[in-house]
This record gives C-alpha cells, structure tokens and sequence, in this order.
C-alpha cells in the first residue's frame, strides 16, 4: 500500500467468505463511502460462483457517481491466491450450512432445552465450534504461509474461539475479533440520558465505556458522558422501564422481530450484579442458567425472541434473489454507513488517525482476574500498525464466576477439536448452564448433535 498525508491508496484486502450476501456488501458500501482509502479487494468462497457474483457487484460500484473511492473486487480461487501480498484478511464465513444450525438450535429442544441464537455458547454453540474450528486451523495455516504480517479481522461467530484458534496455531498472528454488540448498548445508554435527563449526545461514541469480558458476555463496569458517570442515570431509567421493558428499534417491535428485545435481561442482570451487561438480550440470556430461556413462555415474558433457523432459510433465500437483481441491475446497490467499525479499523492501523473501540484479543493482562492467553473483549486503542488492548480492570467477583464458567468451557472445546476427541469435548457440552438434563441424555444429544455434523469433523470417531 502507499501512503500520503490524507489517503492510503493501492491496500490489498482478503476477503474468506467473499461470497457473502451481508457483510460483503456491508464492506462495499463502508468501503465505497471512505474517500481516504482505495485498493483491491480478493473474493475467495469456496461457493466461487458466490464471490464472482460479488466480484461483478462490488465493480459496478465504480459508476456510482455517489461513490467516494476507488476499489477493484476480483474473485480468487485458492487461500494462496487470496492471500498472497494482502495487507489486510477479513474473515466472515457460515460454518458449515442452515441444516446443521437447524440441528444446533432445535435438536436441544426435544430436551426442553431453549437457545436464541445458537451460535456462542449453549449446545448448539459447542456444536457449532467444533466444526468451525478445523476451518480455522486451515486458514490460520494459510495466513502464516502466505500473509503473516498481515492484520486480520474476525467477523464469524463463535468469535471467541475463532481468535483463539488463529492464535494457537500462529502465535505471531495480527488478528482481532469485531463485534458490535457494545454498540447497542451504548445507543441504549444513549436513550437513558435523553430519556431521564434529557441530554442528546450526538453519537453513541460520545458515551464512554469500559469494557470486560468476553464475547457476546461484555460487562461494562464505568460509563461517562462529557466525564459524568451515567451509571446513576442507567439505574433510573431501569427503574422506570425494568417491567414495561424499553425498545427503541428501526426494524420494529420484538413480537415481530426475531432480532429485537425489550432489554430486559440487561435490565435484570444490572439489579442482580450492579455493572451494565453490554451485549444484547438474546445472547446475554445463553450464558446464564435457564433464568431466562427455561422455556418459550418464559421467554416472552422476558420480551425477547427465539430465532428460528427456518427463519434463516428463508432470509438466504431473499438475500440470494436479491444478489440475482443486483448483479442483472434491476435493483440499485444502497449505498449506506453500516455501523462496523473494520473501516474505521484499517484506517487507523494504516496510520490515518488514533481510534478506539472494543475488540476481541487473547488475554496479556487487559482483564486481570482472567487467565492469561483465553479470548477477552476489551476496548483496545488502534493506531498506526498497531492495535494495543486497553487495562479493563478486574471482573466483579459474582460477574466473574459465571463468566469463568464458559472460559473454561472454551478452552477445552478448542482441546477437544484439535485432539478430536469426544469425551473431552462432552465434559465441555455437560457443563454449560443451559446443560440442564440428566448426564444420560445430555450425552444422547451430545452424540445425536455430532453425527448431524460428522461431515465437517474428519477424523473424528462418531
């Protein structure tokens, strides 16, 4: 890449999983709307025909007239080629298909057993780890064949053993995990202060946070506006909202949105623990015991949703339709900021400005009452080839027992894939809190889940 004063031209970006029908396009339009930087973006997905067809999208952006930058999309059909030179890797890929999360999140149920999401923690977010591991172990591999100085960004679920596998097969690795979670939280902290105060922060970023814990787990124990501790605010506003619940959504109401909540379990874990849990609802719920997923009606008096992967199904189907329209040009590609921050990330890290957000890296101390090398969610300062994880602190003592719990977990989930054995991995399945079935049938549905999997587990005795 070369650099001037004010722009950073020619970078040269992997994308793993450039077929994407979301974050692809997602980049495009960040991408598309950055007038500092320009370059080329590889498309590799071992769908080829998917990345051509985003290969083909993304370049007819350069006769947008609204379009800020300059970037070439080309699709690849090897990791080598892929990686070869990059700058930057950005990885965002489906572990495996909608089948096998259908089995994830709704084979559990047979055994009363409820997941919102399915993809972090739980049965099905186990489940999902040991398969998307042993893509991880490749492309680590390939990374360090073929683009060792290069920073790579983690988009895919489950993050925190993403990172941590890229990690334990390339130490030397620049990677870091994305998730925006926080920043629903901090647009919720938002409303509290217009709400109870009725102070208007400009943007979410002007609430300041600390973060600590781990992905889809974040734990924020300080938050200020122009210096002012909110926290006093928060409890007001919980105060006034704690039964009715509070929803502030573009998308609409959570009865009718599978992705959308009321914020209730937030609400409820801050008068149980007394620090601000920042993730939302649906996944903050998978990693506590079936306080709030014992079952459907349970759930909606929490007022939050189940996703069901039919629902999934049904979405790729559209998303496909519409990458058919976009490619024909009988639909017009929107051009719009996302909210990710991978944008702003590389801008900092090729030297356009200091930057700090939450991000996922292994443990050197940022969380002093974890163990050192797992997976840990802070805020982390970004700045000119470089990425430096802010000291969060310590977890509270409470907060930090159900947090250990599924640090544990993980670790011996990565044990377990990389040694392919079954028993280890069951020790890490009966464990979780959700796990709440006699040991007889949490291995029947240990064993029933693996072999709806087995096709993405080779070498593994099932």
């Amino acid at each position: 890449m070369v650099r001037t004063e004010n722009m950073v031209k020619d970078i040269k970006i992997a994308y793993i999983g450039g077929g994407s029908m979301g974050w692809a396009w997602g980049l495009m339009s960040d991408l598309a709307m950055e007038e500092q930087l320009s370059g080329t973006v590889r498309l590799y997905d071992i769908d080829k025909e998917a990345a051509i067809r985003n290969e083909k999208i993304g370049n007819r952006l350069k006769d947008n007239p609204d379009v800020k930058s300059h970037w070439d999309y080309v699709a690849v059909e090897t990791l080598e080629e892929a990686l070869t030179g990059v700058d930057f890797v950005i990885i965002s890929i489906l572990p495996g298909t909608f089948d096998e999360m259908e089995s994830d999140v709704h084979l559990p149920e047979k055994y009363g057993i409820y997941q919102s999401v399915g993809d972090t923690v739980g049965p099905g977010g186990h489940v999902r780890a040991l398969r998307t591991i042993p893509m991880y172990v490749e492309i680590a591999n390939a990374i360090k064949q073929w683009a060792p100085e290069a920073w790579v960004i983690n988009y895919t679920n489950p993050m925190t053993l993403c990172i941590r596998t890229l990690y334990e097969v390339f130490p030397q690795i620049k990677a870091f995990g994305c998730c925006h979670e926080v920043f629903g939280t901090q647009d919720l902290l938002k409303s509290a202060l217009s709400d109870i105060e009725g102070i208007e922060a400009d943007h979410r970023r002007d609430i300041k946070v600390n973060v600590l814990g781990i992905n889809h787990f974040t734990w924020l124990d300080k938050a200020t506006y122009q210096g002012r501790d909110i926290f006093p605010v928060y409890k007001k506003f919980i105060d006034k909202y704690y039964e009715t619940g509070f929803e502030k959504t573009k998308k609409g109401h959570w009865m009718n949105d599978f992705f959308a909540s009321a914020n209730r379990v937030k609400f409820d874990l801050f008068k149980r623990y007394g620090i601000i849990a920042a993730a939302g609802d649906r996944h903050l719920a998978e990693f506590c015991p079936p306080w709030y997923l014992k079952d459907p009606e349970t759930v909606r008096s929490w007022m939050f949703g189940l996703t069901p992967v039919s629902w999934r199904k049904e979405n790729l189907k559209e998303r496909k339709a519409k990458s058919e329209r976009l490619l024909k040009g009988e639909e017009a590609f929107e051009l719009k900021q996302t909210g990710e921050e991978g944008v702003l990330q590389i801008k900092a890290i090729c030297g356009l400005g200091d930057f700090v957000t939450n991000v996922n890296l292994p443990n050197t101390g940022q969380i002093a009452n974890l163990p050192m090398g797992v997976v840990v969610e802070t805020n982390a300062v970004f700045s000119h080839n470089s990425v430096q994880p802010v000291q969060a602190g310590s977890i509270p003592e409470d907060v930090q027992n159900l947090v250990y719990r599924h640090v544990i977990n993980q670790e011996t989930t990565l044990k377990a894939a990389l040694k392919k054995d079954i028993e280890l991995g069951f020790r890490a399945f009966a464990n979780d809190p959700l796990v709440t079935v006699s040991i007889q049938d949490a291995w029947k549905l240990y064993i029933d889940m693996l072999k709806n999997t087995k096709e993405y587990l080779p070498g593994w005795d099932i």
